[in-house]
């Protein structure tokens, strides 16, 4: 992932209510869901709620789908995945034993970490 990327995805999520949206989403997989439906469940006015759904599809964190009359939204979860390998590609470089502690501190699974190598 470029920097570039990162920094895009992170000012699209610095609102509350895209962080809302974009978690609702992940929430709901594949299946997504309508914007009449997340507006009703986050309780945003239809025209808000457009302006968030763009600038995350803008983003590459949404993708939208045309149905019929709706459009049906669902999380870009490989983008997700992307970024927090992107975050902790480096983590600890060259001294692995660093990292077992956050680890173990953090709720974050340990199967979304890069792997810690024995120390030799």
């Amino acid at each position: 992932m470029e920097k570039q990327i990162a920094t895009t995805i992170f000012e699209s999520l610095a609102s509350g209510i895209r962080l809302d949206i974009y978690r609702l989403l992940v929430k709901k997989g594949e299946e997504g869901m309508v914007a009449g439906e997340i507006a009703t469940m986050l309780d945003i006015p239809p025209t808000n709620l457009s302006f968030h759904l763009k600038a995350l599809v803008q983003a590459g964190l949404l993708a939208s789908e045309q149905e019929g009359r709706f459009q049906r939204y669902r999380a870009n979860i490989t983008l997700m995945l992307d970024l927090i390998a992107y975050l902790t590609e480096e983590c600890c470089a060259g001294h692995p034993e660093q990292c077992a502690t956050p680890r173990v501190d953090s709720i974050c699974s340990g199967s979304l970490l890069p792997p810690i190598s024995p120390v030799v």
